[in-house]
């Protein structure tokens, strides 16, 4: 998995439409910018732009070998195991803790849109929607080692899920892993 440090990638990617774009490229493996464009419901020359702005930063490049031809283009993440940061370092850079605080503020507000969308009941509670709360008593090494453990099952589903291509009845779910001790109330 790819570690990056450069404030200004957070900021390329708190973008909602880049980011959104990256999770379709991590569930997917590999997009067209027409695939990403009808995915998000955007133009298509909006999809170009935001992987370019993706690829200027190295978070995506051109996947030759899953073109049809020499003008088709193909996008793939840069790092197929996904995105990390090193936050300490981060934030020591220039423009580090203004980079971290959009990231941030836009981290927290697509989470509760998926924890508001997960709870919805507009009729469509058939669509696979789940929202689970357990509370467990472990020590940080055995924290550690959960996440490690679900990162290794949505990391199965995630390969088993890139083996089908657009189009074929699937769409992508949104799983959001949150593991902390038990925050105090605010």
């Amino acid at each position: 998995m790819a570690m990056y440090d450069d404030p200004r990638i957070l900021r390329a990617i708190a973008h909602p439409v880049r980011n959104r774009v990256l999770h379709e490229l991590e569930a997917a493996g590999a997009l067209r910018a027409a695939d990403i464009a009808r995915l998000l419901d955007v133009p298509a020359n909006q999809a170009s732009f935001h992987l370019r702005q993706l690829a200027k930063y190295g978070l995506v490049e051109e996947d030759p070998d899953a073109a049809r031809d020499r003008r088709d283009r193909v996008w793939r993440l840069a790092d197929p195991d996904g995105i990390r940061f090193r936050t300490a370092d981060m934030l020591a850079q220039p423009g580090g803790r203004a980079a971290y605080s959009v990231f941030q503020r836009n981290t927290v507000a697509r989470g509760r849109h998926l924890v508001e969308r997960a709870l919805a009941v507009d009729g469509s509670e058939s669509t696979g929607r789940s929202v689970s709360e357990w509370s467990l008593r472990m020590s940080v090494e055995e924290a550690q080692e959960l996440m490690e453990e679900l990162a290794e099952v949505v990391e199965r589903r995630r390969d088993a899920g890139r083996a089908h291509g657009p189009g074929d009845g699937r769409e992508t779910y949104s799983v959001f892993q949150l593991i902390q001790p038990y925050p105090e109330d605010d």
